[in-house]
């Protein structure tokens, strides 16, 4: 049965309990929603008539919208297991409360409006709730290969829940159907706790709230997103004339039906019936059809099927004005949108870079469809309240929109080429300048890049094509297993990792006699899991091989494996053969190749070994750059709180950087959360402080934009200034992200008052400084001295990053080229240029920032650090009130100096500027407030 399942779905043995219960469970989804949703929707058609429909769809398109937010909100703050189960309970009592008003007679308008809704947000909660958890359950490699299993399951359930529909409420009535929902409904419960028990609760926090994360779109961004993208522009069109049609045709269809059949129970049956066969033709053209297509017609062509198809139906129906005219329409509608439609607008917007393709699209497939679904409610209230116009009429404006449609799809091959001459072909596109490529087919092109295009040229196609699931480049893809570049053939097997072909596998077990250890890695990879060799077979073959490269390729297959087989990982002893090789290697590190220790690290993040993390963290530390960088890669795989400061660390070596702020981003948003925490603890070193907002800017959404503005009105400077860089390179990055000219202005405000405090402080202490002048110090005298000295210093460094940061905010509010010319001009040594960019600035800057910049600036320039300058009124502080105010206002380091400077005083009247010592977060400054408060009172050291 195994050899079976994985011949023909490629499920191997850790996976086909997992994937048959995740199978199961969106059958049961589907199954119920398709015994609800005809039953209902007759129940309404019979009760309320085809003319109430407009207000339903307006109510889905409100409640929708709405309700996915606040859902949204809630899993992400809830234990998502908590909120599912919640939520199917809530379901299956609404739908046993349901089937006891369709028992009793109890229905009312009012009732049928609620349950109308209803059922369309359990079709939107439901599902989504399903792939969020499949997300978590399955990577991305898994996915990919698992998700066409699983995804059988909603069609089964689709055919199965309509089929059943047609028995139950012809033979038993509506409220039996419901009832049996409701039951079903439930047998998801004990379905989300064993997948939770079995693969969700080893997840650590990060990696199940990255997951989340994912599917909390704002819709503002989105927004401004397709509006900046001609491409996505279009697409959002498409989709929403789509939608607006396919409503007008199941208006017709539905008021059609209730004419022809006014019993609900034998509507309901109808429905179910109808909807099922949908499915079943859906799956054949699917199946057989949907490839074929494509590959001939190309993209562009293939979107107008649909369209054209309807345009035909409705020219038929004008002529035969009946209801099997409109099955049929019905029929073209529910089947081509989930085929070859579906498969052509994922292709159509593949050329979109991924990070805003997934925001764009789920904006798209909820949002739009929620909009255009009101659209057509408003549309039909018009036509049908308005002007009374019989339901036949409705044809002429299904065909006018058909036509805009039409028109849509022809420009968006406009686009569509457009996208991909920008992103898939510019490699290609640089070696030859002057050259005009011609419109041919998109997937031509494509083909013919992956066949004679350079190693770039090739590399950025497949890393392009592998997030779509098709089968068109595949013969493309094969010929690049024998090319000659050994990146360009493990590209390749990525891309052909889910498909199983003899060729395939012909070309690719040569390859594991490579001297390449990721290319060997890749090709065992995937010869486990898509060759017919069982998995014992396979490491017996490999796993004590005599090639050093094939024996650890094999040993990384194996952890990789464990990771959702344990069972093999404990056969095979994966925990003993690691910690083997981690003392050999100890052992004889000089003399072990580095890569070998690479593939060790990636072995032991992908088992997961916590036991064995202490020496990824060793690692991370180690002389050879190539060794840090896997360990960084693993420690960013295992997403585990304890490599966190380790990487933080890493970002102040420029080498380690990148890579270091990659591994950490992979955390997730979560992370987030835990690098503030070791900032209040102050357990974040000062040179790596400047590096956190680059870790938040690399989010690049807009709650990286709200942590960039809590951490400027940080009390760091450094903190601050960083802050304000990565502020300005995500606004001038992703302009829509929103960042107010409102918000910045009030910053620059708290910038320049904290600029003008410290001034404040400056002049205070140089002026007690220059009243206890004396030619000769006693060495107490000298310390304090040296401790305002000290603490001056440091103070101008504040001034320095202050003004930094002013210019980097005054660059979010005018020409940045200005503004930097500007900074440069005031920070020259050359006088003429200081007084000139002066001037600039007076110029370019209105009147109520003006009027907090431009004294601080004139003051830097004139002053320069005497601090005596007229131009800023200042008062002079005694030294206690000072001491104070930088105790409020200033970092960790500025309270160390006020500290030492108390210390050295040895003035008791300085004793309630060190209280309380609790409220010291560094405990470098609570230890010596601490002593310094001991000293005073008269208490010995301990």
């Amino acid at each position: 049965m195994k050899k079976i399942l994985s011949k023909t779905f490629g499920l191997r043995d850790g996976e086909i309990y997992i994937s048959f219960l995740m199978q199961l469970y969106i059958f049961i989804v589907i199954t119920v929603l398709l015994i609800v949703k005809p039953t209902v929707n007759a129940l309404f058609v019979s009760k309320l008539g085809a003319d109430n429909l407009p207000f339903g769809y307006l109510l889905v398109a409100f409640v929708a919208v709405s309700t996915s937010y606040f859902y949204n909100r809630a899993i992400r703050k809830l234990s998502l297991v908590k909120v599912a189960i919640i939520s199917l309970v809530i379901f299956s009592l609404a739908f046993l409360g349901l089937s006891i008003i369709l028992k009793f007679s109890l229905t009312s308008n009012w009732l049928l409006y609620f349950y109308y809704v209803f059922i369309s947000l359990f079709a939107v909660i439901a599902t989504s709730q399903f792939w969020i958890f499949a997300n978590m359950v399955f990577n991305a490699r898994e996915a990919k290969r698992i998700f066409g299993f699983i995804g059988a399951g909603a069609i089964a359930g689709g055919i199965f829940g309509g089929y059943l529909t047609s028995i139950i409420a012809s033979n038993f009535g509506t409220e039996a159907a419901i009832f049996i929902a409701a039951i079903l409904l439930l047998g998801c419960i004990p379905i989300i706790k064993k997948v939770y028990e079995l693969r969700i609760k080893y997840l650590n926090t990060f990696k199940r709230k990255q997951v989340i994360a994912k599917q909390d779109t704002l819709e503002s961004s989105s927004i401004k997103l397709i509006a900046n993208s001609k491409h996505l522009t279009y697409i959002a069109f498409i989709t929403g004339i789509g939608v607006i049609v396919a409503k007008l045709v199941d208006f017709q269809f539905s008021d059609f039906a209730h004419k022809a059949i006014p019993d609900s129970d034998d509507l309901a049956a109808f429905f179910g019936f109808w909807f099922s066969t949908f499915n079943v033709v859906a799956l054949t053209i699917q199946l057989f059809l949907t490839n074929k297509i494509l590959t001939k017609l190309g993209v562009s062509s293939t979107l107008l099927i649909l369209p054209l198809a309807i345009g035909l139906g409705s020219l038929l129906f004008l002529t035969f004005p009946e209801l099997w005219v409109l099955v049929l329409i019905k029929g073209i509608d529910g089947s081509f949108k989930q085929s070859i439609n579906k498969a052509s607008v994922e292709l159509s917007i593949m050329p979109i870079p991924i990070l805003i393709k997934n925001q764009a699209k789920s904006y798209i497939d909820v949002a739009v469809d929620s909009i255009a679904t009101g659209i057509a409610g408003f549309l039909l209230i018009f036509l049908i309240k308005r002007l009374d116009l019989e339901t036949t009429y409705i044809t002429v404006i299904i065909l006018l929109f058909v036509f805009i449609w039409i028109v849509l799809i022809y420009r968006l091959r406009e686009a569509y080429f457009d996208s991909f001459k920008q992103n898939i072909q510019k490699t290609l596109l640089s070696e030859n300048d002057d050259k005009k490529v011609n419109k041919e087919n998109s997937i031509t092109h494509i083909k013919r890049i992956l066949e004679s295009g350079k190693e770039e040229s090739i590399l950025e196609v497949i890393s392009r094509l592998n997030d779509f699931n098709s089968k068109i480049f595949q013969k493309s893809v094969i010929k690049l297993l024998k090319h000659p570049s050994n990146k360009v053939k493990i590209q390749a097997i990525d891309f052909l990792h889910n498909i199983e072909d003899a060729s395939i596998l012909n070309n690719i077990k040569p390859l594991v006699y490579e001297k390449d250890d990721t290319l060997v890695y890749v090709a065992l990879e995937y010869i486990l899991e898509n060759s017919h060799i069982n998995e014992d077979s396979f490491f017996v073959k490999y796993l004590d091989h005599e090639n050093e490269y094939i024996a650890n390729g094999a040993l990384m297959a194996l952890a990789k494996q464990n990771s959702r087989n344990s069972i093999l990982g404990l056969k095979y002893n994966l925990k003993d053969r690691l910690n083997n090789k981690i003392h050999l290697f100890k052992a004889e590190e000089n003399t072990v190749r580095k890569e070998v220790i690479a593939g060790l690290l990636i072995s032991i993040a992908n088992a997961r070994m916590v036991i064995h993390y202490h020496y990824i963290q060793e690692n991370l530390s180690n002389k050879k750059s190539y060794i840090v960088k896997f360990a960084t890669i693993a420690a960013g795989i295992t997403s585990d709180e304890l490599f966190i400061e380790d990487l933080l660390n890493l970002t102040a070596k420029k080498k380690h950087r990148k890579r270091a702020i990659k591994a950490l981003k992979s955390y997730g948003p979560k992370i987030i959360d835990s690098i503030l925490k070791l900032d209040k603890e102050d357990d974040i070193k000062g040179n790596i402080k400047k590096y956190v907002p680059k870790i938040i800017e690399s989010f690049n959404d807009e709650n990286a934009v709200k942590i960039l503005i809590r951490l400027l009105k940080n009390k760091n400077s450094v903190t601050r200034l960083a802050a304000s860089n990565s502020l300005a390179k995500l606004k001038k990055k992703s302009s829509n992200l929103l960042i107010t000219r409102k918000l910045i202005k009030n910053q620059i405000v708290r910038e320049s008052n904290y600029y003008r405090n410290i001034l404040e402080i400056i002049t205070s202490i140089q002026h007690v400084i220059n009243e206890e002048l004396v030619d000769e110090k006693s060495s107490a005298e000298q310390q304090i001295y040296e401790a305002r000295k000290n603490l001056i210093t440091a103070l101008e460094h504040e001034l320095e990053n202050t003004l930094e940061s002013l210019f980097k905010l005054l660059s979010m509010l005018y020409n940045e080229e200005d503004i930097n010319m500007t900074f440069v001009g005031i920070k020259s040594e050359i006088k003429e240029a200081k007084i000139n960019s002066l001037e600039l600035l007076d110029n370019l800057l209105q009147a109520e920032v003006k009027t907090k910049v431009l004294p601080i600036v004139e003051y830097y320039v004139i002053d320069d650090k005497h601090y005596n300058s007229p131009i800023i009124e200042l008062s002079l502080l005694t030294e206690k009130k000072y001491l104070e105010k930088i105790m409020r206002m200033g970092g960790s380091h500025l309270r160390f100096l006020i500290v030492e400077l108390i210390a050295a005083s040895k003035n008791k009247n300085y004793i309630p500027v060190l209280l309380p010592i609790k409220k010291y977060r560094s405990k470098k400054v609570k230890k010596l407030a601490s002593d310094t408060y001991n000293n005073f009172m008269g208490f010995s050291k301990n």
